[in-house]
């Protein structure tokens, strides 16, 4: 009787995890994906340099988001939501705006 039920958990977790596997809703993907395919800034920063009361004062900052680049982001914004949904978008990358 103990195998049968460890039988019976075991194809349940496997149950489980498959669901995990399943399409999410359209809505969802939509997000997910939109964020992962807006364009991004790739590197900007300032630098600052000076005296004052006979004191050098000087500073950076520098921001790097590296780019990466998808091709033509629209169609990469299509596929993955049909990976993830199953489904085509509602409405095309264009129009989603961010």
């Amino acid at each position: 009787m103990a195998a049968v039920t460890r039988l019976g958990m075991l194809g349940l977790a496997a149950a489980a995890t498959l669901a995990a596997c399943g399409p999410i809703p359209r809505a969802d993907a939509e997000r997910v994906c939109a964020s992962r395919f807006q364009p991004t800034r790739a590197l900007s920063g300032t630098v600052k340099a000076g005296v004052s009361n006979g004191n050098l004062s000087q500073g950076y900052e520098l921001d790097f988001q590296p780019g990466v680049d998808f091709g033509d982001p629209n169609a990469g914004y299509t596929a993955c939501v049909q990976r993830k949904s199953g489904e085509y978008p509602s409405r095309p990358l264009y129009q989603i705006g961010g």
